[in-house]
Formats: C-alpha cells, sequence, structure tokens
C-alpha cells in the first residue's frame, strides 16, 4: 500500500506491517488505467512495482490499483456483471463502464450468461471496474458451459503457448496450472484442457520462460487453473503465441518474469518434469 509518493521516492507498506522506501527511476513509467502521472500515487492506493533491470530498488515500472476478473459470467444487470471465478477464487463482481464496453466486446463479443470474460481495470474501494481486455486474440463464440470433450495426458515435457496472470490474495509467488490431477491429492478441480496437456499436482514445479523477454525462473504450482482451461484465445503481445493458456502466474511471479500487467499475457514455453 502507498504511504508517500515524491517524485525520487517511493513509500510503500508492506502485508508483513514493514515499510520499504524505493528510489524512482528517471524513466518510471507509472500505469493507473493507461500510462499515468505522479499524482495517482495516492497514499491508500495499492501499487506493483517493478525494478529497473539494470538492478537494485530502483522502481521502473508501477502499477496502481490493478485488477483482473476472469471467469463465466452468470448474472448480468446492466453493465455489472457476476463472474464464477472458479472453486478457488469465488464469484466476483465487476463493472464494465459504458466507454469501455466496445472494447471489451473486441474480444469478448458475447456478453451474456454463460460466456467467458477476462478484463483487466482498477479496484477503487469494494468496486472493480473491467476498462479492457488482455492483449489475446478474440474468444470464440461457443459458451464456456459446453463440456470439452475427454481427453488423455499426455507426457510432453515442453509446453508453448500463453501465459496470464491472477491475483492472489496473499500475493504469492507461484502458478495455476490447468491440468492438475482430479485424482488422489494432485489437486485437481475437475476441468480438463481444451488442448492436451500433461498432469501434474500441487506442489509440481514448471520452469517458466517468456519468449517476449527472454527471462526465466523456476515457478511452484499452487493451485488448479480450471478456467484457464476454458480460453481458446491466444496471446499477440510479441507475435501469436503457438497455443492457448498453459500457465496462469500470480501477479508477482508474472511481473518477475518481465510481464507486463496491463498487457495480461505473454508467449512463453513451460518446461514440465514429470516424475
Amino acid at each position: 500500500m502507498i504511504v508517500d509518493a515524491s517524485p525520487h521516492v517511493l513509500t510503500l507498506a508492506l502485508a508483513d506491517g514493514s515499510e520499504v522506501r524505493l528510489p524512482m527511476s528517471a524513466t518510471v513509467s507509472i500505469w493507473y488505467d493507461g500510462r499515468a502521472e505522479l499524482a495517482a500515487l495516492r497514499p491508500g492506493r495499492h501499487a506493483v512495482v517493478r525494478p529497473a533491470a539494470s538492478g537494485g530498488l530502483a522502481a521502473e515500472q508501477i502499477w496502481v490499483d490493478i485488477a483482473r476478473v476472469t471467469g463465466v459470467i452468470t448474472k448480468r444487470t446492466g453493465d455489472v456483471f457476476e463472474v464464477d471465478a472458479g472453486p478457488h477464487r469465488g464469484r466476483l463482481t465487476v463493472t464494465v463502464p459504458a466507454q469501455a464496453m466496445r472494447r471489451v466486446q473486441v474480444r469478448h463479443p458475447r456478453l451474456e450468461p454463460g460466456s467467458l470474460l477476462d478484463v483487466i481495470g482498477v479496484r477503487r474501494g469494494h468496486e472493480i471496474l473491467g476498462l479492457r481486455p488482455a492483449h489475446t486474440s478474440p474468444q470464440p463464440a461457443p459458451h464456456a458451459i459446453e463440456p470439452a470433450s475427454r481427453r488423455e495426458a499426455e507426457s510432453v515435457r515442453i509446453l508453448r503457448g500463453t501465459a496470464t496472470w491472477f491475483d492472489h490474495p496473499d500475493g504469492v509467488r507461484g502458478a495455476a496450472y490447468p491440468a492438475l490431477d482430479p485424482y488422489g491429492d494432485g489437486g485437481g478441480c475437475g476441468t480438463g484442457p481444451v488442448t492436451r496437456l500433461p498432469y501434474l499436482s500441487l506442489g509440481s514445479e514448471v520452469r517458466v520462460r517468456n519468449e517476449c523477454t527472454g527471462q526465466e525462473a523456476p515457478v511452484p504450482v499452487i493451485e488448479c487453473g480450471c478456467l484457464a482451461a476454458r480460453f481458446c484465445d491466444r496471446c499477440v503481445r510479441c507475435g501469436t503465441s503457438p497455443r492457448g493458456r498453459v500457465v496462469e502466474l500470480s501477479r508477482s511471479a508474472f511481473v518477475d518474469l518481465g510481464g507486463d500487467l496491463d498487457a495480461g499475457c505473454f508467449n512463453v514455453t513451460v518446461r514440465v518434469d514429470r516424475p
């Protein structure tokens, strides 16, 4: 949470109660529903900060009160949507203002119950405003509630496709994977992937490479990404990804790997180590 901001220093209160003072780089970029000025860094707002690539703690990019809602529309009342975000994330409410509606419909033309929705916007108090879709191809027309055909797990170890991000309430670093083993303690939530993927379990580790920046790191699997399996879109951030969503990264993992939260995705290679 932002405590104070000046042209040179940003002070944040961390979840553990401590504070950190970050110098601002000369080229710092601030996002608050688009490129913003220093005035967006108001005390009480939440910020995600990426340090400069040269090292150190100087803030290079700052996202203010950014939020994302991904799931299946269960109810619509005007510009207010109730969204089922899956068994791990529950139901969320998002408002898509009139000025943003056409922009969102470029990616999601059927904004009605049963359709998929994935919007990025800002959190204002208890309200989430969905202002723009991620940088992906349009979602095909069939409803999310139509079941995918049954597919067997593959033994492939290298997956190339799309990585997206999700809000984790504890801000942890990890990944949600669409094909967790539904049996035993695998952690699966019962939704098979649209494209064939190898089964993993909670606690597995995948090596994730951002093909747009070349950055890579190991990331633990902490959640079932069952809703990612329903999307058939592809990232168009740096060319078109060869496949749909193969992994969802927590916000911190996504930023650590060079992803831009406002873009919402990057082309990814995921290496899977299976016993």
